[in-house]
């Protein structure tokens, strides 16, 4: 096998650990799309951002996305990247990514599909379901094991799987490792 599908079958086979359970695992991936250690990102117009919504079944494939809906997706996956940080570190999360979760609330369309279902609608109904459904992940209990790695360069969307829910870090070998490495070099300049 050739190393470069070796490592990506290798980063694979670590993500599907870091899973969520159920429709949780949307709102991780969607967080994902943007992976800071790479540098890559898979929504880079509006077009990719209604081709992930569709793939996933969280919007029709004739709903359209716009530019100005495309910047609004773009700021609501950062701050629940913000909000992810703070479910690992237990902080308080930034009163903007609040703000901006308070927004695309209030623009978030949602009717009745007649069973007891709320059904986005509009200009931002992908972003109405990822809401939707930690909205429920909080109500369930789910939503503080939804982390994100505290990796200054990492910050990879998790779902903490252990029974003590102390999950911190993608993984300890790495982005663990590195920051006790800095941690020592920093206490041990400052003696």
């Amino acid at each position: 096998m050739p190393p470069v599908a070796k490592q990506t079958t290798v980063v694979a086979a670590r993500d599907d650990e870091l899973a969520a359970p159920g429709e949780l695992e949307h709102l991780r991936q969607f967080v994902n799309t943007r992976d800071l250690e790479l540098g890559t990102e898979l929504l880079r117009s509006p077009d990719n951002l209604r081709e992930w919504f569709t793939a996933r079944g969280l919007t029709r494939p004739d709903e359209a996305v716009d530019q100005a809906a495309f910047e609004r997706a773009i700021a609501l996956r950062e701050a629940f990247r913000a909000l992810l940080l703070a479910n690992a570190t237990g902080e308080r999360p930034p009163a903007t990514a609040l703000g901006t979760v308070t927004v695309a609330g209030q623009r978030a369309t949602l009717r009745a599909a007649g069973d007891l279902r709320l059904a986005p609608t509009g200009p931002d109904a992908g972003l109405a379901r990822l809401l939707a459904i930690a909205v429920v992940a909080q109500a369930d209990g789910t939503w503080a094991r939804l982390k994100a790695c505290p990796g200054r360069a990492c910050q990879w969307a998790l779902y903490d799987r252990t029974r003590s829910r102390t999950r911190t870090w993608c993984a300890a070998a790495k982005c663990g490792a590195r920051t006790r490495s800095r941690e020592y070099r920093r206490r041990k300049a400052a003696r």
